[in-house]
């Protein structure tokens, strides 16, 4: 953790939030962390959303707002702006913020098509998302909890709010002691009494990364009267969790349900944890857990992606299922290439809300991540240029895919790529495709990096290895056409620490077995 502790006494010019008594806001104030776990790569801004509709609401609204607006006061980590009002997520005002915070939130919180787009655009394209205990409910008709806008659903991560007693005792299992977003705990179970929720679908550990769930070996018997159906068939009772949707950073956790809660030392450490995570500042891995195979941890520890080069597909719901087929995590979609077989519309910034949902949808049904849009120019006037770096945003990817040679404007390029944090890929296309890589890189900055085809390289006489070890951290993406490119060629590549490296297995008879080569390399190379 990095910073510096503030005055004792500094909160009091905060005032009450919400008309918390004094006490409370001592309590509150002797419980924060005194410094952030990482240090804000810029000012870090958090809307706390406190919107109730047919419910009462929870008490511990007030407090979990107040000791978030004075843990990032007091951290440096962010600050904090708090409110109940639909317009909140007009696409002009979401932009100001980093993240969104739903804090206990039950009920149809709004209707508005425009406003939910606008939510889903912001997380997708890269913003974060934070929900506690009753968010599970939220944009759901209430009472009854009747499903209204799936999407937050899904990003969120589960729906429910089935419990025992508010004050139900939990020993609670940390899934990875050694996991970034769980270190408050410093590796060790605990117990703790609140209200814990029993989620269900759209909740699998196939989507989400478990931190915490119960320990059901270290419990007594069920506590007190059941609300609802608390009992799973598969005992799996999970208490918090992160994933990815789109670019978009999601954490939620159950334990929030008594204001005494947000007075707790440790797990406010843990709430600036998750805090940081969404806002983009505490990196933590968050592939599914019930994905996480020897290969795909080889992959976390060496920060690189294997995928599959589904541009090359007749689709691009057909490259999402072959990398769903061969069980890979991410894969690209090319701009003009055909949405889905049978229809007329390409993959552009002409698709429509209903077609951008189809898409998330089929990207999230096949756990898959589209990380590249590959484009076949990028052009040289100023509208078309910063098109093909918004849509990309839009769809969730980090990188633009582009012949070296069909780049019109590099300065335009760059300027786009810094504004949207999208990065562009060259993909050399010359005769001395390394030099002209070479070239590339020394005329333009970080936010360009290269494509490199290990088979187009071959080709030119030019070994996997070889190109690699030049171009170091400006590989950007890796394409492997065969199992030996691999085995000779990604050794080069560790110990790089540049960006995360997309390993992209080409289109063709040998793709399963290049993708089982390029898993067997990882996992050698984090051993």
């Amino acid at each position: 953790m990095v910073g510096a502790a503030a005055s004792a006494g500094w909160w009091s010019a905060l005032g009450a939030e919400g008309g918390l008594p004094a006490e409370e806001m001592e309590r509150i104030a002797a419980a924060l962390p005194p410094r952030a776990w990482a240090k804000p790569r810029k000012p870090r801004r958090l809307l706390i959303f406190e919107r109730n509709v047919n419910y009462g609401g929870h008490r511990s609204i007030g407090t979990a707002t107040a000791a978030f607006r004075m843990m990032g006061e007091r951290t440096g980590a962010f600050s904090v702006v708090a409110g109940s009002d639909p317009e909140l997520f007009r696409a002009e005002h979401l932009q100001g913020f980093d993240g969104v915070f739903f804090n206990n939130n039950v009920g149809n919180l709004f209707t508005d098509a425009g406003l939910r787009e606008s939510l889903v655009d912001f997380v997708f394209s890269g913003g974060g998302l934070m929900g506690v205990h009753g968010a599970t409910v939220a944009f759901t008709q209430w009472p009854g909890a009747i499903e209204d806008w799936p999407e937050f659903g899904l990003m969120i991560g589960a729906r429910g709010a089935n419990h025992r007693e508010n004050t139900e005792r939990v020993v609670m299992k940390i899934e990875e002691p050694g996991h970034p977003l769980v270190r408050a705990f410093g590796g060790t179970h605990f117990e703790y009494r609140d209200e814990y929720f029993r989620v269900n679908e759209p909740y699998s550990r196939q989507r989400l990364r478990v931190l915490l769930s119960m320990d059901l070996e270290r419990m007594g018997p069920s506590q007190g009267p059941a609300y609802g159906q608390v009992e799973r068939a598969d005992r799996d009772y999970a208490v918090a969790w992160a994933r990815e949707y789109g670019r978009g950073r999601c954490f939620y956790c159950t334990i929030a349900h008594n204001p005494y809660v947000f007075w707790e030392p440790v797990l406010l450490s843990f709430y600036l944890g998750a805090a940081q995570f969404i806002l983009g500042d505490w990196p933590a891995p968050v592939t599914p857990s019930g994905r996480l195979t020897p290969a795909v941890r080889a992959q976390e520890k060496l920060g690189w992606r294997l995928g599959f080069c589904g541009a090359r597909e007749r689709t691009v719901f057909a490259g999402i299922e072959a990398a769903e087929r061969w069980g890979v995590l991410s894969t690209t979609a090319g701009m003009m290439q055909a949405v889905e077989a049978g229809g007329a519309q390409v993959f552009d910034s002409t698709l429509s809300s209903e077609q951008r949902r189809r898409v998330r949808f089929k990207l999230d049904g096949a756990g898959v991540r589209l990380w590249a849009c590959e484009a076949p120019e990028l052009p040289g006037k100023e509208e078309g240029c910063r098109e093909v770096f918004a849509f990309a945003r839009r769809m969730g990817c980090e990188l633009v895919v582009v012949p070296a040679s069909r780049v019109a404007d590099w300065a335009m390029a760059r300027r786009w790529a810094r504004e949207t944090e999208v990065r562009l890929a060259a993909r050399p296309d010359g005769a001395r495709p390394l030099e002209q890589a070479r070239a590339v890189c020394q005329s333009n900055g970080e936010e360009v990096g290269v494509w490199w085809d290990c088979t187009y390289g071959e080709a030119r006489g030019i070994l996997p290895s070889r190109a690699l070890r030049v171009l170091g951290e400006r590989i950007a993406a890796v394409e492997v056409g065969r199992g030996s490119q691999a085995e000779e060629g990604l050794s080069a590549l560790k110990g790089e620490r540049g960006q995360p490296v997309l390993v992209a297995a080409s289109l063709n008879e040998a793709t399963a077995e290049t993708l089982r080569a390029c898993e067997r390399v990882m996992v050698k190379l984090a051993s």
